[in-house]
């Protein structure tokens, strides 16, 4: 039996996004988890590298776009923190592994776990039956949400970040090692906003100027009595257009939200930015997703 029916299919062309059950058994999950921890109690960085990340538009530009850190991470795994984690000399104020955000952007690459899992069987198959001829992985991330500490993420179109041409050919997978609740910051979307193009992009700025990257167009405002919830459960995955708006709340409660999330892009006919904050490197150009 298909991993994803005709049914999943259709519900994400037409909402722009799906949730599927058991991707990962619990154990692989749990796996996952470890080898994370594993990397945040190994970490050292460097003091000017305590970038704290957020998606509140004046903080991105300060914190990601100025930060050469952000900016040339795209083939390197590295470490981004919460907002209030250090003190005034840089040292950690809460204990380590709650300190992160994220880690990202090239754990595909380099963790043999987490490649194992973007070229799984059950992913390469999903990608297939969607009409994806001959993608290429972007980017990766762990995704914290920390207990009571978790940062809200505003409302967005991840191609405002990934921005090709043409429009929709970028996809995330966003993989719940955790359940993902209302309660702990759950995904919320607006289903079939997909179809309405995006109204703003952040750019790369001219070499050697600052900022490094910037936006240009409009920020949306967005109703919010249309966004509709998207709990997963544990080993859940959910396939994400990259033009559906989505939305994340703060997490409150004492769960963490854990996730593994990637996104591909097909490359068929497809023209990458070279605006994108996210480049291709002689080190890691992007990678083929199939395998088979």
């Amino acid at each position: 039996m298909d991993f994803m029916t005709d049914r999943d299919v259709q519900k994400y062309l037409a909402d722009g996004y799906v949730v599927l059950d058991g991707l990962l058994t619990p154990q692989e999950c749990d796996e996952l988890k470890q080898r994370m921890a594993d990397i945040v109690e190994e970490m050292e960085v460097p003091q000017h590298c305590r970038t704290t990340f957020s998606t509140y538009h004046d903080e991105q530009l300060k914190t990601q776009g100025n930060a050469d850190y952000f900016i040339t991470s795209g083939d390197k795994i590295r470490f981004f923190f919460e907002k209030g984690v250090f003190d005034d000399k840089g040292d950690f104020i809460v204990p380590k592994q709650l300190s992160l955000n994220k880690v990202g952007h090239a754990l595909h690459a380099y963790e043999p776990l987490y490649k194992k899992v973007t070229h799984s069987p059950k992913i390469q198959d999903m990608v297939k039956k969607l009409g994806l001829i001959n993608p290429v992985i972007l980017q990766s991330m762990f995704i914290f949400k920390q207990p009571g500490n978790g940062g809200e993420v505003t409302p967005h179109q991840d191609a405002t970040f990934l921005y090709t041409e043409p429009l929709g050919r970028v996809m995330g997978l966003w993989i719940a090692l955790e359940d993902a609740t209302e309660n702990n910051g759950c995904l919320w979307f607006i289903p079939g906003s997909h179809n309405s193009g995006i109204s703003r992009r952040m750019v790369r700025t001219p070499k050697g100027t600052y900022p490094m990257t910037d936006f240009i167009g409009q920020e949306q405002k967005y109703d919010e009595e249309k966004f509709v919830v998207a709990p997963v459960k544990k080993g859940g995955v959910v396939l994400i257009d990259g033009e559906v708006v989505h939305r994340s709340a703060e997490n409150t409660s004492q769960d963490s939200r854990h996730v593994y999330t990637f996104h591909v892009m097909e490359s068929q006919d497809t023209r990458w930015s070279p605006d994108n904050w996210l480049q291709p490197t002689e080190e890691l150009p992007f990678p083929q997703l199939y395998t088979k």
